[in-house]
């Protein structure tokens, strides 16, 4: 089968961030991503720069899926603990965001990662809808906004990053769709609790 130039981005950025996902970009060769891809390995450089940029892309585009499937704006600002269960949902069905930010973390440390700047932008945003919310009284302003979204974040998305941690903190479920249902419930409710203080 014949690639058209549309179709070797899209193959090198799938057998990427399966790669990445397991091994993070220092533990992947352009080698062995262009092998999966079944492209030559010079394309990697050609669409992409090289690995660092092919990394940064695939996380990317698996930051704007979230942003696109997950919103926080000023008509929802209210349902606080609606926008804590669809975190939730997202992490636990792409599990593989999860595995690339903690990769990032590990390989950039305190430096500056690509595409901050616009990142920052996106992340600032959703901080600015929370000020204001807390501003009108919506939110409780006990907590900074910037540290609500975090907290946010942490409580809905951390069930994912550690599974092992969450299967030994457990207690009483039997299955593992009721575990999942109980800690969908508690993320909500901590969400809830830290968002609008006593009026939860």
């Amino acid at each position: 089968m014949t690639l058209t130039s549309d179709d070797i981005p899209t193959r090198l950025k799938r057998a990427a961030g399966e790669l990445f996902a397991a091994s993070g970009p220092d533990g992947t060769t352009v080698d062995k991503i262009a092998r999966s891809a079944g492209v030559n390995r010079e394309r990697v450089y050609a669409y992409f720069g090289g690995k660092e940029g092919l990394f940064a892309n695939v996380l990317g585009d698996e930051l704007l899926a979230i942003a696109e499937a997950v919103t926080l704006d000023a008509a929802s600002i209210a349902e606080i603990g609606a926008f804590a269960g669809k975190l939730f949902d997202y992490h636990t069905n792409n599990p593989r965001l999860q595995r690339l930010l903690q990769w990032e973390a590990l390989v950039f440390g305190s430096q500056p990662v690509p595409d901050e700047v616009e990142r920052r932008k996106h992340y600032q945003h959703k901080v600015e809808v929370i000020a204001q919310a807390q501003r009108d009284g919506t939110l409780s302003d006990e907590i900074p906004p910037g540290d609500l979204l975090f907290l946010l974040i942490a409580i809905t998305a951390w069930w994912s990053a550690v599974p092992q941690i969450a299967r030994m903190t457990e207690r009483g479920s039997r299955t593992a769709a009721a575990a999942g249902r109980r800690r969908r419930a508690s993320a909500v409710r901590a969400a809830e609790l830290l968002a609008l203080g006593h009026r939860a």
